[in-house]
């Protein structure tokens, strides 16, 4: 496979067409960089904070309930109109990160943006010295105003490590340098090139590799991988090290207890239950991952595995390509058999320029779901490439689309989930899609795959997950006691790996340098264990669906819609379910464990 001309929707995939893949029509943000309403929507933006710096600084003390709703409907617009603008620019830059223009017009859109707010920072700050009886009056005096306690309850869980107002502000002026380090980190990993016998491929393509019935073509890719990155690797052993040391500057100005601390603030979740969650996980490992990986060495007749083994095809199974139009009916169709609305709001992602799906050169790896701004409407970014979990991929971030269109109504202070809850719509998309596809199975080998397919996805979101959470945990740890050498962080990951994936597995040399392509490492640390929260979760959500399917869909359609505005023990009590019961994370994982259970009967 050759590096496609720009912008070629027509992908394909070994030389078979996937058919006309859709690209993003940004045109509902902006239409075009230099048109004037960016520039009118940043002259408004500059003038806006200003005014309101001048009109609440130092004031917010002595609002009424009427001026305290005026005063957080203001706040929203301004997070509305720099979110827009953000957003266009971000979204432009990962279609091609390897554009000059579109990194330039990224990196002055921020800058800008930041100085045009620096003189809101006072706003939380300010609002953290108000004393709680005060704020719990205004919430009390108008619903209207009280709708939004939840998020300035999670402001005010912050008040212990907030520090003086001018280092707020200098914080907040220095965070285009941890920006600017970020890009970095993409525009290396969009830039890198990659040859597997003969063939020049992106960092995509090559990865996709790994899922090649070919054993010596995965092998290739493996180590093709590993070479490319090795060369690379004191450019992300810098990055790694400079945005850790920047957190832990950071973290112990603000007293942070913990690395983590700011994530599970973010994400409003306890600690312990982070804790009871990567707990039940590693004590799972062999139940889990070496159990089943024992039943793929046997399936591929292998005597060890090898990394490039992972998430080899079963031999049983096709290495059919599934082209676009298929992987759109298969997962709409599950959606609309779940509930019709699903596919209703699904919809307009395929039609109207919400997706952009194409492999391209430059093009930012991976798949995501940005939600924008609550007046317009999220994008999907996906690298297609017709395999069958790229169908799942297209299930997964197209339920974070319908979440995201669902949540919208709360505005821009409440729609936002934490984390642990934005991963809920996704994973249930999967599963949805997973079992349609399971009850569609015409023969036992072809249910077979699909199980596998399935436990290995699970697999991935759960226990690479928490996995990568340990050693997010150790690096930030290690970096407290010094700056590390690219050979500290490979020998970080690797104590890891061994222990997750289990003792069916050697690991090639080049293999301690994969950590270096993982972007939620620099781009939001400890984001990982949220995968992980989120497949828990939906698994027991979805044995009450099986349990319990009278009225589901309304509760869960009500989850949805309550956006931020909920903490994940009010979301599921409706449920009957609770998070922070430690027993909870088992149920999760029993499921992962009965589909096992299932693969083992077949033998």
């Amino acid at each position: 496979m050759t590096i496609r001309p720009l912008f070629d929707a027509n992908a394909t995939a070994g030389g078979r067409n996937l058919g006309n893949l859709p690209e993003w029509d940004l045109s509902d943000l902006y239409s075009a960089p230099d048109a004037p309403e960016v520039a009118r929507d940043l002259d408004w933006l500059e003038q806006a904070c200003a005014d309101f710096a001048r009109d609440y600084e130092g004031k917010l003390g002595t609002l009424d309930a009427a001026g305290f709703l005026e005063c957080i409907r203001r706040h929203e617009r301004i997070e509305t109109v720099g979110g827009r603008l953000m957003s266009f620019a971000g979204l432009r830059y990962y279609q091609l990160t390897v554009d000059p223009e579109r990194a330039k017009f990224l990196s002055d859109t921020q800058e800008r943006i930041t100085n045009f707010t620096t003189p809101l920072v006072f706003f939380s700050l300010e609002l953290n010295r108000l004393d709680d009886a005060l704020l719990d009056g205004l919430f009390a005096a108008d619903p209207e105003v009280g709708r939004y306690k939840p998020a300035f309850d999670r402001i005010r869980a912050l008040k212990p490590y907030q520090l003086s107002d001018e280092l707020e502000k200098f914080l907040h002026d220095l965070g285009v340098v941890g920006d600017a380090w970020e890009r970095l980190f993409d525009e290396t990993i969009a830039g890198l090139t990659f040859t597997v016998d003969g063939e020049e491929l992106n960092i995509e393509g090559t990865l996709n590799l790994l899922t090649e019935q070919a054993r010596p073509k995965r092998e290739a890719a493996a180590r093709e991988l590993a070479r490319v990155f090795g060369e690379n690797i004191k450019t992300f052993a810098r990055v790694h090290n400079t945005q850790a040391k920047e957190k832990e500057v950071v973290d112990r100005w603000r007293k942070m207890p913990t690395a983590q601390t700011g994530r599970h603030l973010s994400n409003d979740v306890e600690p312990e239950v982070v804790e009871a969650l990567r707990n039940a996980v590693v004590a799972a490992y062999p139940k889990l991952s070496h159990r089943y990986y024992e039943l793929k060495r046997k399936w591929l007749g292998l005597d060890r595995m090898q990394v490039w083994d992972r998430n080899a095809p079963l031999p049983m199974e096709s290495d059919r390509i599934v082209n676009w139009d298929e992987a759109r009916a298969t997962v709409t169709e599950a959606y609309a058999a779940f509930d019709p609305r699903m596919a209703e709001i699904a919809e307009p992602f395929f039609t109207k320029g919400w997706i952009d799906a194409a492999v391209k050169p430059g093009k930012a790896p991976g798949a995501f779901a940005h939600p924008t701004v609550t007046d317009v409407h999220p994008y999907v970014m996906l690298n297609y490439l017709g395999k069958p979990r790229d169908v799942m991929t297209l299930a997964h971030e197209l339920g974070h689309g319908v979440h995201q269109v669902l949540a919208a109504d709360q505005g821009e202070m409440l729609a936002s989930t934490p984390l642990t809850l934005a991963e809920t719509a996704s994973v249930f998309g999967e599963m949805l899609t997973f079992q349609k596809l399971l009850d569609n199975a015409k023969t036992q080998a072809e249910r077979k795959v699909l199980l596998a397919g399935k436990v290995e996805d699970m697999i991935n979101t759960v226990v690479r997950q928490i996995a990568f959470y340990d050693f997010e945990c150790k690096l930030h740890a290690a970096r407290r006691g010094g700056e590390l050498t690219p050979d500290d962080i490979n020998a970080l990951w690797m104590s890891v790996q061994a222990e997750s994936l289990g003792p069916a597995f050697d690991f090639m040399d080049g293999y301690e340098t994969f950590w270096s392509y993982i972007p939620h490492f620099v781009h939001s640390p400890f984001y990982v264990y949220a995968y992980a929260f989120g497949d828990g979760l939906v698994n027991a959500l979805y044995a009450v669906y099986q349990d319990q399917p009278e009225g589901f869909q309304d509760k869960y359609f009500a989850m949805l819609k309550a956006g931020g505005s909920k903490h994940h023990k009010a979301l599921l009590a409706p449920f009957g379910l609770d998070a922070s019961d430690p027993k909870f994370w088992d149920k999760g994982l029993e499921m992962i464990s009965g589909f096992i259970d299932q693969l083992e009967a077949m033998e």
